[in-house]
């Protein structure tokens, strides 16, 4: 499902939707396995380790890319060697499909960026 989960667009997500319930959740989270769920299921979050500071920058520059074309943005810390990404639908207090369909796209950046 994981080729699944890249290959979908986010859709734009109004508020007055449940979030995902905590099954729903580990069923797409089973899908990006690096990621964990945090704050009772309300987000999830992965950490990514790189060698050096630009490594780390241009990851994060490539998810802004991705950002701005899905239009779901993720909150995002780095430094040196390291980028941690959370992901959680802010208009819903919590998860939906969307945020599992950046991860999915996320981890796929950096897998390509392990390769470079």
């Amino acid at each position: 499902m994981t080729e699944e989960l890249t290959s979908k667009s986010c859709t734009p997500c109004r508020g007055g939707i449940p979030p995902l319930t905590p099954e729903q959740a580990e069923f797409f989270r089973a899908e990006v396995p690096d990621w964990r769920l945090e704050d009772d299921v309300h987000r999830i979050e992965r950490k990514f380790g790189f060698h050096n500071f630009r490594d780390a920058f241009g990851f994060v520059q490539a998810i802004a890319e991705l950002a701005e074309a899905e239009g779901h943005h993720p909150d995002i810390s780095f430094g040196w060697g390291h980028a941690t990404v959370s992901l959680q639908t802010k208009k819903i207090k919590g998860l939906h499909e969307n945020d599992f369909i950046m991860a999915a796209k996320i981890d796929r950046i950096f897998e390509q960026a392990a390769k470079a």
